[in-house]
């Protein structure tokens, strides 16, 4: 990922250099060239999707788009939103993320977690189901995605029972899934501790746009604000469907997803088909959403 737009862009290839120097080891060619094996553990998994969506942003800068009117991102894209947004500097945020992606393996033993992901079942289902499932455990929405998908995620037998109650109860889907951790849930207190130090130890500035965070699904300029979010949102579902919405209301009418894939213009899609939305992680795709936005 992300060697389209090093080699075309310079901008970009300086991003990945300024993620090499910071992190003392070549996440460059890791993204460029694998060993797939290596770039699928989610502490190099979490640097290397940040690095290329900041890669992607300053192609778009070095080619003169637009500013955004808000930033926004899912999960782990919270951090290149903060980038985006010159609240928190590239270089502390590829080694704040590489050590949230450790901590966050590490704060669960593996196979004794599990999420699934539910589709065609509203989050009163669904936080109903989960509540029944827990049964002393931890069980609850990770990820509120859009009306017809919700992630849920916590203790890998309650979520088994969750799953079955789920299909009784009329969802359309329900499919455990291949991960390494349950993110977004309870059990990721560890990890969540952990971070909060991590993340005291840097600068957070107010951000010059206004930054939608996960936990919340609100504007925020404010640096501390901002900190107590990302601290937050380890272990508290990312509430993306009702961000969209938001933004929505505010009079947003193109959405530019920056970084590797279409998952969430697929996402912002299913929540209003009326606005438009398109991506950039590459050269092709950049110029694709020139032309499309007019810019």
């Amino acid at each position: 990922m992300g060697k389209d737009l090093a080699e075309k862009f310079t901008a970009a290839r300086e991003v990945f250099e300024e993620a090499d120097d910071a992190l003392g080891f070549a996440l460059s060619e890791l993204c460029f060239n694998g060993p797939a094996e290596a770039l699928q553990l989610t502490e190099n998994t979490q640097p290397a999707i940040l690095a290329t969506s900041v890669a992607a942003l300053r192609a778009m800068q070095s080619e003169r788009f637009a500013a955004a009117d808000f930033v926004a991102g899912h999960s782990l894209g919270e951090y290149s939103a903060l980038v985006a947004a010159g609240s928190l500097a590239l270089r502390d945020a590829v080694k704040i993320v590489r050590a949230r992606g450790r901590y966050m393996q590490e704060a669960v033993p593996v196979g004794t977690g599990a999420m699934a992901a539910i589709l065609g079942a509203d989050i009163e289902l669904v936080n109903a189901a989960c509540a029944e499932a827990a049964q002393g455990e931890v069980c609850s929405a990770a990820n509120i995605n859009s009306p017809a998908q919700i992630v849920i995620a916590g203790s890998a037998g309650a979520i088994d029972r969750a799953i079955l109650l789920l299909k009784e109860r009329g969802a359309k889907r329900a499919i455990k899934l291949n991960v390494s951790a349950p993110f977004h849930c309870a059990l990721m207190k560890p990890a969540q501790d952990r971070l909060a130090t991590d993340l005291g130890n840097v600068a957070l500035n107010d951000a010059n746009a206004p930054v939608v965070t996960n936990v919340d699904a609100t504007a925020e300029r404010n640096g501390g604000k901002l900190r107590d979010s990302l601290v937050r949102q380890v272990s508290q579902p990312v509430r993306w469907l009702d961000s969209v919405e938001f933004l929505i209301n505010q009079g947003v009418q193109t959405f530019i997803e920056i970084g590797p894939g279409k998952v969430l213009s697929g996402l912002v899609r299913q929540i209003d088909r009326n606005v438009r939305c398109v991506n950039v992680e590459d050269e092709s795709s950049l110029r694709a959403a020139r032309e499309a936005i007019a810019i």
